[in-house]
């Protein structure tokens, strides 16, 4: 099978679940450290992005450790958030940092796929997803189902690796990126292949611009995004 089509597969669900599961003891630490502590600032980016209100109700899908779902927490007053993912490693992961955090009383975390999600139309003032879109099968339905469960006037918010285009940059973060990055993820997780699918999961995830046209195309208004850090990941925003 190509990657192209594995890309499309229910295969492609089952290995990026034993992916998760295999290095969610360590997903954190590895962040933080293989991005040279920037995945803070993107998250701050985006969750700055997605405006929530202060008492209002935000969904975080493939919500992952809850990282992405605490930031949300801190920046919005008596928020609630829901987080939802389909592997149950990265959960009990999330539930740790939960507990640990003085925002986690805002937080519930739930089981469930991403491109089907079990909410009701109209639900959230925001939907936010961090990581994954290179992960699902169906981008444009992920997109799709997180604009559903979204208010009239709510934002829909993806942060997500990127293609930088700058000259030298570029070359060297794709050096970087295929050759020097999954070594250290091996030496991280004690095992070589989920830090070998980050570069493969990019290469034939689409460019910013035509997932900023996925956004549009499923009826997102005002779609835009913003690349970070030289381009090496970009958020993307689009209103209900």
């Amino acid at each position: 099978m190509t990657i192209e089509r594995f890309q499309q597969s229910a295969d492609k669900e089952k290995y990026v679940h034993s992916v998760f599961a295999a290095i969610a003891h360590r997903y954190d630490v590895l962040n933080t450290t293989l991005s040279f502590n920037q995945d803070k600032y993107w998250r701050r980016f985006a969750v700055g992005q997605a405006a929530l209100p202060a008492g209002g109700k935000a969904l975080d899908v493939c919500c992952g450790t809850a990282m992405l779902s605490l930031e949300l927490a801190r920046r919005a007053e008596n928020a609630t958030i829901t987080g939802l993912d389909f592997c149950e490693e990265m959960l009990t992961i999330g539930r740790k940092n939960i507990a640990g955090s003085e925002h986690g009383e805002k937080i519930q975390l739930v089981q469930g796929n991403a491109m089907a999600l079990p909410f009701a139309d109209n639900t959230f003032d925001c939907a936010t997803i961090g990581f994954a879109l290179r992960n699902v099968p169906d981008i444009k339905q992920t997109i799709a189902e997180m604009r559903r469960v979204v208010k009239p006037g709510g934002r829909v918010v993806s942060l997500e690796l990127a293609k930088p285009s700058a000259p030298v940059f570029k070359q060297l973060y794709y050096l970087y990126f295929e050759q020097v990055l999954p070594l250290l993820g091996k030496l991280g997780v004690g095992i070589e292949g989920p830090y070998r699918w980050l570069p493969e999961s990019l290469k034939c995830f689409p460019h910013q611009s035509a997932i900023c046209e996925y956004f549009t195309e499923v009826g997102l208004k005002q779609a835009r995004y913003h690349e970070l850090t030289g381009g090496i990941v970009a958020v993307h925003v689009g209103v209900k």
